[in-house]
């Protein structure tokens, strides 16, 4: 017995010690993603300067599909059960997280549509808001992914086909259907598209070749990393193209469709004759249309340092090919995730010697993978960061630079061979405008609202009621087998119809069984292991609904209403504790992660707050200012991550003793230094309001961390059923009669 205790308390002790470990590690996982959050809101890269997503969580349920699909790490993290937006300026805008979003709680949206300026106006036919035929396709709409450009340019392309039919014969024959100005994906997308409906049109660009800004990216970097279709080509399956490959496939369906391109002529103006004929003048160039697709992108030209000797020939302000470049003295000018690619590259091969220069002290809105690759190449040597730096000079043989070092700005000169300048461009809004094209807020759509699951979620419910009322009804036809006794039934009429191994009975048995397969595939769906995509996973998660209450109702129809102290029976029971621990789970999921989120966000304004807190005053209370940030981030992180569940729950009785301490302690010194008393007595309400809610907090996420259990329970619950009904299908086989039509 003594060995039977023995062994019992060390795997207690054993299962105690890993939860504690999975406990913690899942504590600092939090803590990392909140320190993140915290940095990129300093930063300014918690939003994302065109696409972004945005979660509600009154609807995320944590189970971190969205995480799992996101093509770019740190852009969402589960904190609190829930998704967060960690780094909101690594979101690619491919929306993988809206899509599999099984509750609808994830939306990828444009940051602050509602009062930007530099985002056109446009009808979802994609035509200008009060400039009738001029149509807006891919970046320039603010909408950044190579698939979406084609999609816009198809969507125009088919647009004006159904005019032109519309006017049946009536169009102006001297003009132009369709001029398409930008040869990049949605200009490319717009002239097959064209050329699929018979249109007479014609592309111009500023370029001598099809690609637009994709042709200037660097060299065998990978562009497209979704399927997608393209006219008179079909689907381009391949998940991983390089620019290479991507340019290569385009120029070949271009010259196979023999697509009219007229190349190296820029944009000038776009206006309209004494007609109302679109006219698109690109320097010698006149093309004259009914309708004008403008795919010209956001970046517009280069935009130049204007310093002398910028037009020396060793400035570009583009990298095509780093291989190129072999043991060179190569500044970049940037800090942007296009200068830091390029940096990256030219860093790589050859043995160059690469400066990267920015203005600031620190980097904003860089990709996660990005600033990661850069801290690495940094650390091992190969890259040398010149920070707050500007150039003043570029000469054949250096760089002059004015870098500001301890607060003083000096004068350095570097060696150079090369130099690239990648500081984005001047967008081509001004000639959009003269084009008659809008920026102003009130005439853009409303931003579209996050889809809910509620209505299929109200769906499945009424599919599950009828179920039931079905169920009511042929029990109440059947009423006098249901109710009579065992021994009864063996001599009623319909048993031979209705007991469990024959007829409807067995029947019944067989669709539970069916039903609890497609109710368990809802988790391969679901799971980033396996790549299967068929359905949304909203319908999945409205199906896993409507079968797990239709599965109960069957699986007690095929026991006659009476199940045994079988494994069948015992599985019959568990399908109901299933659907008892899924709805009250629903709850956990939702209203309990979100409380402690709640609180998370009232954390990250004292957070900012105390930041500020140095700033607000005057050098004689910066010392202080900086003491009582310290103490406030610092109580923040002891309360919230430090301690423990135990620790946390002592504290409750010494918390305010330490918050006594601690106030008592800021506010001696702030006398000291003389600081003012209505700061004073600021910065000590700012403390006892973070030591509040970090303790609150804490105390969520406890709670939180307990009501999980309810999903393991809900998972085991789900793994005990399915071992019952293979045990019970298998003895059924064996020592059953259900096919034989013998007594059950």
């Amino acid at each position: 017995m003594s060995w039977t205790i023995l062994f019992g308390l060390l795997l207690v002790l054993g299962f105690l010690s890993a939860v504690a470990s999975l406990r913690r590690a899942e504590l600092g996982s939090m803590e990392r993603a909140v320190t993140e959050r915290d940095r990129a809101l300093q930063s300014g890269s918690r939003e994302a300067q065109l696409q972004h997503p945005v979660v509600d969580l009154t609807r995320c349920m944590g189970c971190a599909t969205c995480v799992a699909v996101c093509p770019e790490t740190g852009v969402l993290e589960i904190v609190h059960g829930q998704a967060t937006i960690v780094n909101g300026a690594g979101c690619l805008g491919i929306s993988a997280c809206e899509r599999e979003c099984p509750v609808g709680a994830i939306t990828v949206t444009i940051a602050n549509a509602e009062t930007r300026r530099d985002i056109p106006a446009i009808a979802e036919s994609f035509e200008a808001v009060g400039a009738p035929g001029v149509f807006l396709a891919g970046e320039v709409t603010a909408q950044a992914l190579i698939r979406t450009a084609i999609e816009h340019g198809t969507a125009v392309a088919a647009e004006v086909a159904d005019r032109v039919r519309a006017l049946n014969g009536a169009a102006d024959r001297e003009a132009l259907d369709l001029a398409i100005v930008g040869a990049g994906p949605a200009g490319l997308a717009c002239a097959l598209e064209a050329r699929r409906h018979g249109l007479r049109f014609a592309v111009i660009d500023r370029a001598d070749d099809w690609g637009g800004t994709v042709a200037k990216y660097p060299r065998n970097k990978l562009v497209l990393t979704q399927p997608v279709d393209l006219p008179l080509y079909g689907r381009i399956k391949q998940t991983t193209l390089t620019k290479e490959e991507l340019m290569e496939l385009w120029t070949g369906v271009a010259a196979a469709n023999q697509l009219p391109f007229i190349g190296g002529k820029t944009l000038d103006a776009l206006l309209r004759d004494e007609r109302g004929r679109l006219v698109v003048r690109c320097g010698d160039e006149q093309l004259v249309a009914n309708n004008v697709c403008l795919a010209i992108g956001r970046r517009g030209t280069p935009r130049t340092l204007g310093v002398p000797g910028e037009d020396l020939a060793k400035v570009a302000y583009s990298l095509i090919d780093a291989t190129s470049f072999v043991g060179r003295r190569i500044l970049v000018v940037g800090g942007g995730d296009s200068a830091v690619e390029t940096a990256l590259a030219l860093a790589s091969t050859g043995g160059n010697r690469v400066t990267l220069s920015y203005r600031k002290a620190r980097f904003f809105r860089l990709r996660p993978r990005n600033a990661e690759k850069l801290e690495r190449a940094v650390r091992d040597g190969k890259l040398a960061l010149c920070l707050e730096s500007q150039v003043t000079a570029i000469h054949r043989d250096r760089i002059e630079l004015r870098v500001r070092a301890h607060g003083v700005d000096e004068a350095r000169s570097i060696a150079n061979d090369d130099v690239f300048v990648m500081i984005g461009g001047v967008a081509p809004f001004a000639t959009l405008e003269a084009a008659g094209v809008s920026f102003d807020p009130a005439l853009r759509p409303p931003p579209r609202e996050t889809v809910s699951n509620k209505a299929a979620l109200t769906r499945a419910l009424w599919a599950a009621s009828a179920c039931a009322f079905g169920v009511l009804l042929f029990i109440l036809w059947h009423h006098d087998y249901y109710l009579s006794s065992a021994t009864e039934r063996a001599t009623h009429v319909d048993h031979a119809l209705l007991r469990p191994g024959a007829g409807i009975g067995l029947w019944f048995g067989i669709s539970a069984l069916a039903l609890v397969a497609v109710n368990l595939a809802y988790l391969l769906r679901r799971s980033p292991r396996f790549k299967l995509s068929f359905g949304t996973l909203q319908s999945w998660m409205t199906v896993h609904v409507a079968t797990g209450v239709a599965a109960v109702l069957l699986a007690f129809l095929h026991s006659a209403l009476a199940p045994r102290a079988t494994p069948g029976g015992d599985a019959a029971w568990l399908l109901v504790g299933l659907l008892v621990t899924g709805a009250i789970g629903r709850w956990f999921y939702a209203w309990v992660p979100r409380a402690a989120n709640g609180r998370e966000l009232e954390l990250d304004e004292i957070r900012a707050q105390a930041h500020e807190l140095p700033q607000s005053w005057g050098e004689s209370g910066r010392a202080f200012g900086d003491e009582a940030r310290d103490q406030v981030l610092e109580l923040i992180r002891e309360r919230q991550w430090k301690s423990s569940f135990f620790g946390r729950v002592f504290a409750l009785f010494g918390a305010d003793r330490l918050k006594r301490r601690t106030l008592t302690a800021l506010e001696l010194r702030g006398m000291r230094e003389g600081v003012p008393r209505e700061e004073i007595d600021r910065t000590l309400a700012l403390v006892r309001r973070a030591h509040e809610r970090a303790l609150a907090t804490a105390h969520f996420e406890d709670l939180r961390a307990v009501a999980n259990t309810w999903r393991y329970l809900h998972r085991w619950g789900a793994v005990s059923m399915v071992a019952l009904i293979l045990v019970h299908v298998v003895h059924a086989l064996i020592y059953g009669d259900y096919f034989g039509g013998g007594p059950a």
